[in-house]
């Protein structure tokens, strides 16, 4: 069985964000980068499918030069071999265009399974595993919090509004979006690390960008404000005052 698994190299929640003099993105120049945190339990479960069903994992991101950094970590926790689709424009770009560099690289190597992250941390948009699915022509399934292989059909259990839950059956290739906190996620060993340096990372250009669908008009830190507001009238009144601010305006219950 072969797996794909497509991560994310994002900035890391220790580092202090700065805006860029465009109010675009971020000044990224000096910032510290980890591993995008719902990829990682996509990978996680890439390669506890593998242990149970043997096959190989293999991992793919879209970016610059940078993000070997996290390809390098996925191949030291297990990862077999890696694709880099390089780009410089991949750094901001749009769901569109991030998806249609993954699935260049994944429709060459014929995966049985590909699997992403929910989410990036740093956008949120949930939509690039949805658009992968629909460029390669695979079924997909999103927000999944159990996976099981039976055959050449997959059983997966679907995380929904309210505490509920849906299974659904669906045939391979797919593609499936994993929530966090599927599983226990494992880290690199020194043996892994030092295995990493000799596992196979090809780099591939990107494909030509698509006409941008999204773009971010401005971003800005929340601003912190604080405000005192005097509610009069009689007890009586004032305290149906209260109860309708805390209900209508503040919504705290």
């Amino acid at each position: 069985m072969k797996i794909a698994v497509c991560i994310k190299q994002v900035v890391s929640r220790e580092w202090q964000v700065r805006i860029n003099d465009q109010r675009t993105w971020v000044r990224d120049q000096d910032a510290a980068w980890e591993l995008n945190e719902p990829d990682a339990y996509a990978l996680e479960e890439a390669l506890r499918l593998k242990e149970k069903h043997g096959g190989e994992v293999v991992v793919i991101s879209a970016g610059p030069a940078r993000v070997t950094q996290v390809i390098r970590e996925a191949l030291a926790r297990g990862a077999d071999r890696a694709i880099h689709v390089e780009g410089d424009h991949l750094a901001t770009a749009d769901a569109f265009t991030a998806a249609e560099a993954l699935a260049e690289a994944a429709r060459t190597e014929q995966c049985d399974l590909i699997l992403t992250g929910l989410q990036s941390d740093d956008q949120g948009f949930a939509q690039v595993g949805v658009i992968m699915a629909e460029r390669l022509g695979m079924s997909h399934s999103t927000i999944i919090m159990e996976v099981q292989v039976v055959g050449t059909t997959l059983r997966v259990k679907r995380e929904l509004e309210g505490g509920w839950f849906q299974w659904v059956e669906m045939p391979l290739p797919a593609v499936l979006t994993i929530q966090s906190g599927i599983n226990q996620l494992r880290y690199a060993t020194l043996k892994g690390i030092m295995a990493a340096k000799k596992k196979e990372l090809k780099t591939m250009p990107a494909p030509a960008a698509p006409p941008t669908r999204q773009h971010i008009v401005s971003i800005y830190v929340p601003e912190k404000t604080k405000a005192t507001r005097l509610i009069e009238g009689s007890p009586a009144e004032a305290a149906a005052e209260l109860v309708r601010v805390l209900r209508d305006d503040a919504r705290v219950f």
